[in-house]
């Protein structure tokens, strides 16, 4: 359920909202004069997001890669450049 609160928390009670933050895992809303002006979210949160966001970036742009039928690696070419680019680390390591 959606979290809301008004400016006023913000400036007044900024600590109890960082907290609600951080334990609800879950964005605050924040309204002024009635109105919806701002989203907090904690730092993990908005990390995630972002990361989220360039997945699905990187998956759109395969998906148009494919539609124009292009070809990529198979399951197998993926996982052997893989185990190679692992095997090379520990190599150096």
């Amino acid at each position: 359920m959606a979290i809301i609160k008004p400016i006023s928390d913000l400036r007044n009670k900024s600590n109890t909202i960082s907290e609600l933050a951080h334990e609800t895992q879950e964005p605050i809303y924040i309204t002024k004069n009635g109105e919806g002006d701002l989203v907090v979210l904690s730092i993990h949160e908005y990390r995630k997001m972002q990361q989220r966001l360039e997945l699905f970036g990187k998956l759109s742009i395969a998906q148009a890669q494919f539609d124009a039928g292009k070809k990529g690696k198979t399951y197998h070419e993926v996982l052997k450049s893989a185990r190679k680019i692992i095997d090379e680390k520990k190599m150096r390591s």
